[in-house]
């Protein structure tokens, strides 16, 4: 019996070519994309699965509270770490302190490289459970060592044994190369980490590290443990919240709160509001996950809408098999059958489909995804979704088409009901609403991203450039560097700053002025700068005056940002002094000199940050701040630039960013997820329309001798055309303002995460109204004119 199912499906799928091409294509299509956004979400749930500890390891972030209004984020005071081992190590099997991502030169004979690690404790390799290929694993117990990871090795030594080698860091102080570690893999938190060096080494070379020894408020560094086997994320929690209150009572009055966020959420839920965690990047799993099932769904109605569509040219079938005895279940079974049959095929090909996009997605997403070949995970989910496919296919036209009466339909008398086609039009419409509301979110999602990519910067991010200056072969020469540099004739301008253009990397509080309110609890963006930084980012001065060499006491100037001057309640801020509040050791008064033009130096889609830009005494700032001459190509000044710069710095990789790339790069995962939003928004209108294009087919065939009918008795191609389109368009009509309410609610809350966001506007929804009729309108029409220009006399020979 199995065999004859099988025979006759096959049959079936071979004698109704056009109907199996768009049944097999639209659910390969829609498995295909199903497929890869399920590869998508498995490797964003999966980020961290590289360290056996994932569980057990948490970081230790905090939040403190600035005029009722709650931050959070990792950083933490170095204090911390004695008040933990001191009194909270029954909680932790390890306590690491560590400090942020940060570039490093590393040399070795004539090569030389810059790569990005941190400086750990000792226990860090082990908590992480790294892969050791060379050496030992406690390769950090020594001040002067260093762990490579095995690409950093490779571009280091070649073929040669890097263990026991020395390698000189930023030209400051050598390091012996303990041991050689497995590259941790992308989709990881630690997978820029390509070195590991101790953390004394870290405090040993920089003096305000030691000074930062009892400063509870210098927040600066971080904290990752590793849980002890008798306690849980929660009890621990709960055990350090109030350390920091405890230990320092000028910390009260920011009620900083101790918290363990868990690995498991560093990717995934790392979003926090006023103090509460709100997601994060689990956002766009759901998003992805909501949109693969739609797509999937709107492929099996395609099914289900042609197979019963098709019902009476399976009626006669049905009556026989019934009448020589079939059950109504034999019979379900045997299209259930034809269903599983069409599903693997598609299966087959949507696999096919995936191989030969996953590398273009991966560009797109930003992933290092490959195929699951060898997973039996994969293949078993692989199976449970082909069969629950066939089954949410297949269920309906099963159901449906066996329950014809074999006495109606051997008689002749068969007929469809008046509202037989009521679950078919339901269906479209559903198909059209889903379609309409993707094209208005995918529209308003790149809306918000142009928003914020429009919105004013306050400086020139054109033609500037910045090269990180962290070693030590830079101090005390950036006066001459600029000298240099523009006498080369490749640069107008040149500044030294302690963060990049696009970044904050210092926040400060502990200030006093003149009128500052009771209990007002500040927080100052400070960045340090030379007197150059204003004209060389083309910053424009609001009120008062820019930095000068000229005046000596410029060294203890500053320059406010606008929102700044709002923030501090200035009303007059130019001439007047902020003082440090700190009594036992103050820093001199700074005066105000200026208020510069707000710069977006964050997030472009948040307010931007109070700020203050303090005089580099020193002119060892991080980052040299490059105009390029504009009168000549960026590839001519880039390449003068490096010729000076390795006359002075022969040791040391030349690299550079162009400031607008730093920039863009702000916007790289809202740019992705709108651009992979456009794609699935695509090809589920495609299947929509494949859906639409098969079932106009089916009712032009139906209809050929009244349309021949209707041609001899003088209906034109428009009579005809009208008449075969109406229907589809009014159900696409009927989507369309079901789509727009639900539409409006969804993305109106989605807008609402940002303080900088775009306004809906109706024509936005009018829009895809408009285009999606218009695609209803090209699909129809193509077989609709058909039928309409075909012969008569050949229509009404058809029966």
């Amino acid at each position: 019996m199995f065999k004859n199912y099988l025979k006759i499906a096959w049959r079936n799928l071979i004698k109704h070519k056009g109907y199996t091409i768009i049944n097999v294509g639209g659910l390969a299509l829609g498995m295909a994309v199903t497929l890869i956004i399920g590869l998508w979400i498995n490797d964003e749930l999966s980020h961290n699965d590289y360290f056996s500890n994932k569980d057990q390891i948490a970081q230790i972030f905090q939040s403190q509270t600035f005029n009722g209004e709650t931050g959070t984020g990792p950083a933490i005071p170095r204090p911390l770490e004695m008040a933990v081992r001191e009194g909270y190590m029954d909680n932790f099997k390890y306590v690491v302190m560590a400090s942020w991502n940060t570039p490093q030169y590393l040399k070795y004979g004539e090569n030389s490289i810059s790569r990005d690690g941190n400086f750990m404790q000792r226990d860090a390799p082990e908590m992480l459970d790294l892969n050791i290929l060379k050496g030992e694993k406690d390769g950090v117990r020594e001040i002067n060592s260093i762990m490579l990871s095995e690409s950093t090795a490779d571009a280091l030594f070649g073929d040669e044994d890097p263990i026991g080698k020395t390698i000189e860091v930023n030209s400051q102080y050598d390091m012996m190369v303990t041991a050689v570690y497995e590259d941790i893999p992308f989709n990881n938190s630690f997978n820029d980490t390509k070195y590991i060096m101790p953390w004394d080494k870290y405090v040993s070379v920089n003096e305000w590290i030691k000074n930062a020894e009892d400063q509870w408020g210098n927040n600066s560094f971080q904290m990752f443990v590793q849980l002890a086997d008798n306690t849980t994320m929660e009890r621990v929690t709960s055990t350090i919240k109030d350390i920091k209150k405890m230990a320092n009572e000028n910390e009260v009055e920011f009620n900083p709160q101790l918290f363990l966020l868990p690995m498991k959420d560093w990717h995934l839920r790392s979003n926090f509001e006023n103090g509460k965690q709100v997601g994060g990047r689990i956002k766009y799993v759901w998003l992805f996950g909501i949109i693969g099932a739609f797509v999937l769904l709107l492929a099996c109605i395609n099914f289900m809408n042609l197979s019963t569509a098709r019902s009476e040219k399976r009626a006669k079938e049905v009556g026989i098999r019934k009448s020589i005895g079939s059950q109504r279940n034999q019979l379900i079974n045997q299209f259930l059958g034809e269903s599983f049959l069409v599903v693997f095929f598609a299966f087959a090909i949507a696999v096919f489909i995936v191989v030969l996009s996953l590398n273009g997605f991966n560009e797109l997403a930003r992933k290092e995804m490959s195929f699951p070949w060898t997973s039996l995970t994969f293949w078993g989910s692989s199976l449970a979704f082909i069969f629950f496919t066939a089954l949410l296919a297949g269920s309906y036209p099963a159901l449906y088409l066996s329950s014809f009466k074999p006495v109606d339909v051997l008689k002749g008398t068969f007929k469809a009901g008046k509202h037989s086609g009521l679950p078919r039009k339901i269906l479209v419409v559903f198909q059209f609403t889903v379609s309409v509301a993707f094209i208005i979110g995918t529209v308003i999602v790149m809306q918000q991203i142009n928003h914020a990519k429009n919105r004013p910067i306050g400086y020139d991010k054109e033609g500037l450039v910045q090269i990180p200056t962290m070693s030590q072969d830079f101090t005390g020469k950036f006066e001459l560097m600029r000298e240099e540099f523009i006498n080369s004739g490749a640069i107008t301008e040149m500044s030294t700053s302690s963060a990049p253009t696009t970044n904050i990397w210092s926040n400060r509080s502990g200030f006093d002025w003149e009128g500052k309110p009771e209990g007002f609890q500040e927080d100052l963006a400070w960045t340090e700068v030379s007197p150059e930084y204003a004209k060389s980012l083309n910053l424009k001065i609001v009120a008062g005056r820019d930095f000068s060499r000229e005046f000596a006491s410029d060294s203890t100037a500053v320059l406010l940002n606008e929102t700044a001057v709002k923030y501090m309640g200035l009303k007059d801020p130019v001439g007047k002094f902020i003082t440090d509040s700190d009594t036992e050791n103050p820093f001199e008064p700074m005066k105000i000199i200026g208020v510069v033009e707000d710069m977006i130096a964050q997030s472009p889609y948040e307010p931007v940050k109070q700020g203050m830009y303090v005089y580099d005494r020193h002119g060892n700032g991080s980052y040299y701040n490059m105009r390029l001459n504009p009168n000549q190509s960026a590839a001519q000044n880039l390449a003068i630039v490096e010729r000076v710069f390795k006359e002075h710095f022969p040791n040391i990789p030349f690299q550079y960013a162009f400031v607008d790339e730093e920039y863009g790069k702000k916007f790289a995962s809202e740019v992705r997820i709108g651009r992979l939003s456009g794609i699935f928004t695509a090809l589920a209108i495609l299947i929509s329309c494949l859906g639409l294009f098969g079932l106009t087919s089916f009712v032009a065939e139906q209809r050929t001798k009244e349309i021949g009918v209707r041609k001899v008795l003088g209906a034109t191609v428009f009579n005809v055309w009208n008449m075969l389109s109406k229907d589809f368009l009014k159900l696409v009509i009927i989507s369309c303002f079901i789509a727009v309410p639900i539409a409006y609610y969804v993305m109106n809350g989605w807008l609402q995460e940002y303080p900088y966001r775009v306004i809906l506007k109706w024509w936005i929804f009018a829009l895809a109204m408009i285009g999606a009729l218009l695609l209803t309108v090209i699909t129809v029409s193509f077989q609709a004119i058909k039928a309409a220009r075909s012969n008569p006399t050949k229509s009404l020979r058809t029966e």
